[in-house]
């Protein structure tokens, strides 16, 4: 719900100050406890706003946190590991992406602990698994010459997407809640070979 004076330059840049305000204040919030013991009112006081104010931009806590997270989660899905079908060497560039990826996530890794953790935001969660679901599908519409055909709502139905997509979220969620024991670099070694299968990626090959 945007605030009445949003049409206006000065209600426009009040109204970026104040999101801008309580995203800092939840992304400070969740790397010192859970989610799910975040209220409105710790977010408001940390920001210094009124709970009116929080409730002129988001309904809770969890579409806050799915708006706060919307330029990191799309920083962590352009990393995915996506060959392209030019590329002389997808096994590598794939790691790369792979170890890109992890990286991101232990860059923010108490954030991401927190909102994808058991105590976390099943939104967000549910965000994050259709983006990339959604990303992988698009890449691979790119480079095959079929898919399956798109459900009858017109949402496509790519299940090798699907299953990535959850892999990845459960891969990642294991990880983080482990307190990130293997560095990304090693995590992608661990990941590609696991994926790799799905792509039909090998060395010296081309999808």
């Amino acid at each position: 719900m945007a605030p009445k004076d949003s049409n206006t330059p000065t209600g426009d840049r009040r109204v970026r100050r104040t999101q801008t305000a309580l995203a800092r204040a939840l992304i400070q919030l969740v790397e010192e406890r859970d989610l799910s013991r975040i209220s409105v009112s710790d977010v408001a006081d940390r920001a210094e706003v009124s709970r009116s104010a929080f409730y002129d931009h988001y309904r809770d806590v969890h579409e806050l946190a799915e708006a706060a997270c919307t330029a990191m989660i799309d920083a962590l899905i352009e990393s995915l590991p996506v060959p392209a079908p030019d590329s002389a060497d997808p096994v590598q560039d794939a790691t790369h992406s792979l170890t890109a990826f992890f990286a991101s996530l232990a860059e923010h890794a108490g954030l991401y602990r927190s909102l994808l953790g058991p105590q976390g935001s099943a939104r967000v969660t549910d965000h994050i698994r259709r983006r990339i679901a959604a990303a992988i599908h698009r890449a691979r519409e790119a480079t095959a010459d079929h898919l399956p055909e798109r459900a009858p709502s017109g949402s496509p139905h790519d299940v090798s997407a699907a299953f990535t997509a959850g892999a990845m979220i459960g891969v990642a969620t294991d990880w983080l809640q482990r307190g990130c024991p293997h560095p990304p670099a090693e995590m992608a070694a661990l990941t590609w070979p696991l994926l790799s299968a799905l792509y039909g990626v090998e060395a010296g090959t081309r999808p």
